[in-house]
């Protein structure tokens, strides 16, 4: 009779929903994983991304064992060795870079790959514990954390949505990124009739079932943002004393928006005046209304002015005060993951480099960085300006460990690369960062090959290097631990699935923290050529599953898309391969010609990588190096010119 036993886990990966999932475990081997049903997010339901979450585990091509470099980095040539050789050779390396250069020559380089508090943090404990190079910095909300870090609340529980009386989407496309908050929305629509309104540049499939989508220019947020202020406060429509007791400079912001009107947004957003008047009334008589804002339009050197601008349009319309209302660009569960780091190891302050800036630590920092490694994150493909990336990594003069399931783009350029395990294979637990519960992961099936967890790893390669603190012998199940506030029990957490931990519900007007919404400059960067936006895809989460076989099936080969008209100014036709180019670089795609993108912009939907070749589409090799004020890289301030590959060709 088989043994059949069904484990409590969750997914793993960059997304606001951390759906909790059922592993159906026959014989030893994962075939199946379902949706939760009892979690109050997940409602049973798995994405298109991560519904067969189990053939990772069992790809043909996973990676089992170490391997060490023997050819040119890049090419991804390497032989198999053991699990001694492979930490033996790591740790003889950092200790040799310490004694030369000393310990902020080495560097820890991670980001969600994995959202587990094992999975990211235990081997930071390695760092800290050696006094090496910290990590500060976001790749894709750097901007919404700098507001947060002034006191802007950025996020309320989002079970309260239901209560929403309007929904504005503003540059997120929550069918295919994060799509259990749909069922809020549909709630507050089957309740109360909510209107919902899509603000994008591209009509996603998110925009297809909403009751209004407005298409305005890319990098106008900000401005469409002041001009709604702009009618709010000309008409009254503002909960003044609210504004007032929010707002520490209303009077200013207020004679700054007043430059912004309606006929002037429209020029600027290439939308008519009416459609700006008519939302601002909308938002501000549509009690609660709210704000459901992606990170998209954060995207450019002028993300802090968007962000603050729709805080600003939250307040002036006392959404704040009820239930469902205000402006929602994450939350999360009351709890420290960054704790299970330990940062109280390091026996010295060190330096800290932007994790959003690889490629200038690579190649431009002073000391250089000599010893690297990575893990859940493939810098090579996700990276602003990933071709300076590539080159930093591929310096002779520097190590570089990859610990992943495959081999990526990033590993291909290691000297020594370990097999990691996937969600099924491990313990962990997770927090979100779009709701407020904590969820359990539960091992489920052995690892396969050699593969280990980033703790195991952690644990084996301490004593190497001659760290001997009791940290560096926790069980994955105590790194997990130290990460909960009191009074939560994890053995509770293993058996329960989840719990929810929510922080206060925000109420900025009687909050200390002087409050800022004056001062930027809410007019985008400009540039030649076309403005090339990347979205996420439907099937592929960032690069993770962009050599799943199913998923790349499912989401195509890679195309690039073009309004009708540029396309005819161009001279260029559906179907045809074509080349995008810049000062960094050029990326082919077949061209896709639709009215779904307005004109001004071509989009490149996805993150790929360089193998096959017949379908790269290194779309961040083309980003250039500029980051907003608060430290957010700015992919969407990207330019590019595009002819017919053919035309490209004879030109050569």
């Amino acid at each position: 009779m088989a043994d059949i036993r069904e484990i409590k886990g969750c997914c793993p990966l960059d997304c606001q929903d951390t759906c909790a999932w059922i592993a159906e475990v026959e014989d030893g081997t994962v075939k199946r994983v379902r949706g939760s049903k009892d979690h109050p997010i997940t409602r049973g339901a798995l994405c298109a991304k991560v519904n067969d979450y189990q053939e990772r585990t069992y790809a043909l091509d996973r990676l089992l064992h170490p391997l060490r470099r023997i050819g040119p980095k890049g090419n991804g040539q390497f032989e198999r060795i053991s699990w001694d050789e492979a930490l033996d050779t790591i740790a003889g390396r950092f200790k040799a870079i310490i004694a030369e250069d000393g310990p902020e020559a080495l560097m820890p380089l991670f980001y969600l790959g994995s959202m587990g508090v094992v999975q990211r943090h235990a081997l930071m404990r390695i760092f800290h514990g050696l006094g090496g190079t910290r990590l500060h910095g976001e790749l894709c909300g750097a901007s919404m954390s700098a507001l947060w870090a002034e006191g802007h609340p950025i996020g309320f529980d989002p079970e309260e949505m239901v209560d929403s009386k309007l929904i504005i989407l503003w540059g997120i496309n929550i069918l295919s990124t994060c799509h259990h908050h749909w069922q809020f929305i549909k709630e507050a629509r089957e309740r109360h009739g909510t209107r919902v309104v899509m603000i994008d540049p591209r009509r996603s499939r998110t925009a297809e079932q909403c009751d209004e989508h407005i298409a305005i220019k890319p990098g106008t947020d900000a401005i469409l943002a002041a001009g709604m202020a702009n009618v709010m406060l000309s008409e009254g429509l503002v909960d003044l004393d609210y504004a007032r007791a929010a707002m520490s400079d209303l009077e200013t912001f207020t004679g700054e928006v007043q430059a912004w009107t309606p006929e002037r947004v429209a020029e600027a957003c290439d939308i008519e005046a009416e459609v700006v008047i008519e939302l601002a009334r909308e938002f501000a008589t549509a009690k609660p209304a709210v704000l459901r804002a992606g990170v998209a339009p954060q995207q450019t050197v002028k993300g802090e002015a968007f962000v603050r601008s729709l805080s600003a349009l939250a307040m002036l319309g006392g959404h704040w005060k009820l239930r469902g209302g205000g402006l929602f660009f994450f939350d999360a569960p009351a709890f420290d993951e960054f704790a299970a780091g330990r940062d109280d190891l390091l026996p010295r302050d060190s330096r800290s480099l932007d994790l959003s800036a690889v490629g200038p630590a690579l190649t431009d920092t002073n000391p250089a960085v000599k010893g690297l490694m990575v893990w859940c994150m493939n810098p090579a493909v996700i990276q602003i300006d990933s071709g300076r990336v590539r080159q930093g990594l591929a310096r002779d003069d520097l190590f570089t460990v990859v610990l992943d399931h495959f081999v990526t783009d990033t590993a291909r350029y290691a000297d020594v690369v370990l097999p990691a395990t996937t969600q099924l294979e491990h313990f962990d637990v997770l927090g979100a960062w779009g709701h407020h519960y904590v969820t359990v992961n539960n091992l489920a099936v052995s690892p396969q090959g050699e593969a280990k967890s980033h703790g195991e790893v952690m644990r084996l390669l301490a004593p190497r290097l001659g760290l001997d603190h009791p940290a560096f012998s926790e069980s994955d199940e105590e790194i997990a631990a130290s990460a909960l506030p009191d009074g939560v029990s994890l053995e509770s957490l293993k058996k329960d699935g989840w719990i929810k931990l929510s922080p206060p519900r925000p109420d900025p007007a009687t909050s200390d923290v002087p409050l800022r919404f004056a001062g930027d400059n809410p007019e985008p960067l400009d540039g030649d050529g076309l403005r090339l936006l990347t979205p996420k895809s439907h099937y592929f989460l960032n690069s993770s599953f962009a050599n799943m076989r199913r998923q790349r099936k499912a989401q195509g080969e890679p195309e690039l898309e073009m309004n009708p008209a540029d396309a005819e100014s161009l001279g260029l036709h559906d179907g045809e391969i074509v080349v995008m180019r810049n000062e960094r670089g050029e990326v082919r795609a077949k061209l896709a010609v639709s009215d779904i993108i307005r004109p001004g912009a071509v989009v490149l939907i996805g993150k790929w990588w360089s193998r096959p070749t017949e379908t790269a589409a290194l779309s961040n090799m083309l980003t250039p190096s500029n980051w907003s004020a608060g430290g957010q890289p700015a992919y969407n301030d990207t330019f590019v010119t595009v002819e017919a590959a053919e035309a490209a060709i004879a030109a050569e």
